[in-house]
């Protein structure tokens, strides 16, 4: 589970997170904490390092003359924070992303807004191929601090089982 503490040595303890094949439950719905105040850097500072030129997302006057009257969030950045959040609740122990499916942006982003990130467990099957995996699908959503969502998603990850751990492999 998340936020496991591991006794390592006499009194010296290391924490771990994540979870294993074995503790994922359908219908499950994990609420990824903290949150995360997107600012306006955040979002020039993602577009340029993509090179996405959209002048919605860095340019303050044409994005005024535009149905949102500012400059809106990039979205794939709001996709990878997104996924960031739900990291140690549900693919800390991924071998593997396998794929995402189903992105939707549903309502836009602005900077200042703090988004919220929930998961829900939507399937889990052994892996055919992997004795020592399994496959994990959920529905990530994506909520402004006033509760609207702003985006979801799907994906599916190959999580590993207990007792093939490469953490205990890397001593980490």
């Amino acid at each position: 589970m998340s936020g496991e503490v591991k006794l390592v040595g006499e009194r010296v303890y290391r924490e771990s997170f994540g979870r294993y094949f074995e503790d994922f439950h359908v219908g499950d719905i994990y609420q990824h904490r903290p949150g995360r105040t997107i600012t306006q850097y955040d979002n020039i500072q993602f577009t340029l390092m993509t090179m996405n030129t959209h002048p919605m997302h860095f340019d303050e006057e044409y994005a005024k003359h535009s149905e949102f009257g500012r400059c809106i969030i990039c979205s794939p950045l709001t996709v990878a924070l997104m996924v960031g959040m739900s990291v140690t609740d549900v693919s800390q122990k991924a071998i593997a992303n396998l794929g995402w499916d189903a992105i939707k942006l549903t309502h836009p982003l602005f900077a200042d807004d703090t988004l919220y990130a929930e998961s829900e467990v939507l399937d889990k099957r052994e892996s055919k191929s992997r004795p020592n995996a399994g496959l994990v699908s959920v529905k990530t959503i994506g909520l402004n601090q006033n509760h609207v969502k702003v985006c979801e998603f799907s994906r599916t990850m190959l999580i590993m089982k207990r007792g093939n751990d490469v953490e205990e492999r890397a001593n980490y």
